[in-house]
């Protein structure tokens, strides 16, 4: 193992014990409740880095080559570690969401006969695992090395009733970073009693660089025909609905801003993109779900997965005096984030694929978001 450097909090820790090739690991302080929180930096033989903390599994930056080969940072995010718990981190820059990614409608939902209740913290809905979800605990971390590839494997016991989800749920996430320039991430969990689960991570990209601007002019392509609308509260109304016809058409690869102020009712109600998009898993796309492109910086990103959905959000509620890793308060539409998941609610929609987990079965799940730079 590498040795711990020290890094302290102070600002600028993310860029820290930077070298080609491998894992670094550094000190980056402690929780409110006293425990150590770590970084691992992972680079790939090309330069190409992912930073990782334990503490909510965070990805603090991402650091991307252009079509040039000039590498930047295209993650959103704070400037230390203590950023995140003081702030709450209430855009979940970064990082891992559980129990159960997105909303669940009026904090509650039913197993069994047996209703369970919620912390709720989206109004009277839960979102993201609830008031401490993953993204607010202490994650235990291990190297993981093979041939062409470095990787960092992240495991959390989450405890029966924690924010009122039943079953002990023993979870484990895999970021691996090869030397291709991909960037994978693995989910697995299991549980000792019937329960809910559903996984995703939380990153915002901005493929001309963090801090660098808005994400209106990158070039957006989702391969999905349908999407589930939403009501107040961004809450599934339990429908299905072509994407034909409406400002939410991916098919064809067109720019974010093109359409994100249009008059349509879903745009409305959600001040932008950030609805749930059924994925066309077709033999032919091998998994393909969703692509962006700067034509700025050349920078492509391709997103593949075993999933069934994928969450497009376009950081409409971005803005405030919280400042980011760069020196500025990001505003709206500075990151876009792409949340391969489950549908949300879907523990009160019997008609949505299941995300009951039960004692004897695993919970897995991949995804791969591929970077390449193309001149064009």
């Amino acid at each position: 193992m590498e040795p711990i450097i020290h890094a302290g909090a102070a600002a600028g820790w993310q860029n820290k014990a930077l070298r080609s090739g491998g894992i670094t690991k550094l000190y980056v302080g402690q929780t409110p409740e006293g425990q150590d929180v770590y970084q691992y930096v992972l680079t790939n033989k090309n330069g190409m880095q992912a930073a990782i903390m334990t503490y909510g599994g965070i990805m603090t930056s991402l650091t991307v080559p252009d079509r040039n080969g000039k590498l930047e940072d295209v993650l959103l995010g704070y400037p230390s570690m203590e950023d995140y718990w003081r702030t709450g981190n209430k855009n979940y820059f970064g990082a891992l969401i559980g129990r159960y990614a997105n909303r669940i409608a009026g904090g509650q939902f039913t197993l069994d006969g047996v209703t369970y209740r919620l912390s709720v913290n989206d109004g009277p809905n839960t979102l993201h695992g609830g008031r401490r979800g993953f993204d607010k605990r202490v994650w235990h971390a291990k190297e993981v090395w093979s041939n062409g590839a470095v990787g960092l494997s992240l495991r959390y016991l989450s405890k029966d009733g924690e924010e009122g989800f039943p079953g002990n749920v023993d979870a484990t996430v895999v970021y691996t970073l090869t030397d291709g320039n991909d960037l994978r991430i693995d989910y697995a969990a299991t549980t000792d009693k019937k329960t809910v689960v559903n996984l995703t991570q939380h990153n915002y990209y901005n493929l001309s660089g963090a801090g660098k601007g808005n994400i209106l002019g990158h070039i957006v392509r989702i391969h999905s025909d349908r999407f589930t609308p939403v009501t107040q509260g961004l809450i599934p109304t339990g429908q299905v609905q072509s994407v034909g016809g409406t400002s939410l058409d991916f098919r064809e690869p067109t720019p974010v801003g093109a359409r994100i102020r249009s008059d349509d009712p879903q745009m409305r109600l959600a001040g932008g993109y950030d609805f749930n998009y059924v994925i066309n898993h077709d033999a032919q796309s091998g998994g393909f779900a969703a692509s962006v492109h700067d034509p700025v910086s050349g920078r492509l990103m391709e997103v593949y997965t075993t999933q069934p959905a994928i969450q497009f959000y376009t950081g409409n509620r971005l803005g405030g005096s919280d400042t980011g890793k760069e020196g500025i308060a990001y505003e709206p539409y500075a990151g876009l984030t792409l949340e391969t998941q489950h549908y949300p609610d879907s523990p009160n929609q019997p008609q949505f694929p299941s995300t009951v987990l039960v004692p004897g079965q695993l919970y897995r799940h991949a995804t791969v978001y591929k970077f390449r730079g193309v001149h064009s």
